[in-house]
């Protein structure tokens, strides 16, 4: 089974609770190791796989299966299913070879079947954060270090930004990808930034300062998969590109751990301030290089190309209640109880579609009686369009005398509940709705371009089960 240090690399939101879960409240619920070993594999093959994991060589796999419907609004309805299998090797080298402090770490994916985002509704926050196309393909590869106590820890490789940075453990219950990885950072970022399904080559630093401040800091390779018109994914054929020469993308953050006293008990809380830099070269949203406006026929509309780009974030998590039976004070979100997240993101107006970006939501664990495993919550999701992009809509109204729409803003909000069924086999059914897809863009099936892509209704389920 998956190692507990790296539940979180995995990165779905239903493989990061169902591990989360079991591995925070089986103390209290009584419950095994949250995984499909007993009931999926045969006893042999169990006792094989765990003596090797004994060893410190541990293979696991992770299978999701979406069946999403998109019911009113986007480009058109549909129904829809699309899944992924997650293939991992953990190596403990301390226990492999006598590396102390050493791990090694890789895995792939699987990818079969559409996305509705892409197909049926064209919203810039993706509705399911497995969505990508059919593929086999490496993600993770990398190896990390430990030293002082894991006081000290690096990790170099090829590997994803999302599992650590502008992060919190609430929204990892979410479904919608910018529950994960944020659509400001997956819009404004070359190929979508480091994050699934295409990891990069880079190094990150994470240092404990103190026993309640933490820092992060990471050096990427800035572009996932070169210049070029096709997909991304396509571009980084098979996750095999290994691209270490394109300008670097750096990040860092601080998390600060605190508690507040409420009622005569403290209740843990964290805020983690960052930022970032990349030092290529963006198209401006709104003018071309002669300065004219990209929607004037007069002019070359090639974007001009604007030297670097930046953002600043910030998340706070809260716990608001805890069962005086619970006695761990975290900010874990598997524990029973109820805790709350918020971030918020900006960059700069001239070179990125979405120049502000706010989310939060809260999660209830251990409120359905009999069902101490499962877990409820509701979350928004607010992205404003750049006052470049709305610019050059209100230049395309006037050269072309057509009053199309004119982007604002995208928002969405997801309520969901996950039941646990059985160790390692969990069923999430979840309701998006999504205001204005795509900031609110001509819907492309209206041949006159004066109305914009409706609001869409989606409802699905996610299954997924884990060895």
């Amino acid at each position: 089974m998956i190692g507990t240090s790296h539940r979180f690399a995995l990165r779905n939101a239903a493989a990061i609770v169902l591990a989360a879960t079991v591995a925070s409240t089986s103390a209290l619920a009584g419950a095994k190791d949250e995984s499909a070993a007993e009931w999926l594999a045969p006893k042999w093959f169990n006792e094989w796989h765990d003596g090797l994991a004994n060893k410190g060589l541990n293979f696991g796999a992770t299978y999701i299966a979406d069946n999403i419907a998109n019911v009113s609004g986007g480009v058109k309805r549909g129904a829809i299913h699309f899944g992924r299998l997650d293939l991992s090797v953990d190596a403990d080298l301390d226990k492999l070879v006598g590396w102390t402090g050493g791990r090694f770490y890789a895995n792939a994916f699987v990818i079969y079947g559409q996305g509705l985002s892409r197909n049926y509704v064209m919203n810039l926050a993706t509705i399911s954060e497995i969505e990508a196309l059919p593929d086999q393909r490496l993600y993770n590869a990398y190896f990390e270090q430990s030293f002082f106590g894991d006081r000290l820890n690096i990790r170099a490789g090829q590997q994803a930004a999302d599992v650590e940075f502008f992060d919190s453990q609430t929204d990892d219950l979410f479904i919608n990808g910018t529950f994960g990885w944020p659509a400001i950072k997956a819009s404004n970022l070359p190929a979508g930034g480091p994050a699934p399904p295409i990891a990069v080559p880079g190094i990150r630093i994470k240092a404990a300062l103190t026993e309640n401040i933490t820092a992060f800091g990471a050096v990427f390779n800035g572009d996932p998969s070169g210049p070029g018109e096709a997909d991304p994914q396509l571009r980084d054929h098979h996750g095999l590109a290994f691209r270490v020469n394109d300008p670097p993308w750096v990040i860092g953050q601080v998390r600060l751990n605190y508690d507040i006293d409420i009622g005569g008990r403290p209740l843990a809380g964290n805020f983690t301030p960052g930022a970032w830099k990349h030092y290529g070269s963006f198209d401006s949203q709104r003018f071309a290089a002669e300065g004219l406006s990209i929607a004037d026929p007069g002019g070359s509309g090639v974007p001009a190309r604007l030297r670097g780009n930046y953002g600043i974030f910030a998340v706070i998590e809260q716990v608001l209640y805890r069962p005086p039976e619970v006695k761990d004070n975290t900010t874990s979100a598997s524990l029973p109880g109820i805790t709350a997240f918020g971030r918020i993101a900006y960059s700069p107006p001239d070179r990125n579609l979405i120049d502000l970006y706010v989310d939060g939501g809260i999660g209830f664990v251990g409120f359905t009686p009999g069902r101490p495993l499962d877990r409820f919550g509701v979350a928004m999701a607010y992205m404003r369009i750049s006052n470049a992009a709305r610019n050059l809509d209100l230049d395309t109204q006037a050269f072309t005398g057509i009053r199309s729409p004119v982007r604002s803003n995208e928002t969405l909000i997801e309520m969901i509940y996950e039941a646990h069924i059985k160790p390692g086999w969990l069923i999430a059914p979840y309701f998006q709705y999504v205001f204005r897809p795509s900031g609110g863009i001509p819907n492309p099936n209206n041949p006159t371009g004066v109305s914009r892509i409706g609001d869409a209704a989606v409802f699905g389920v996610t299954t997924t089960i884990r060895y």
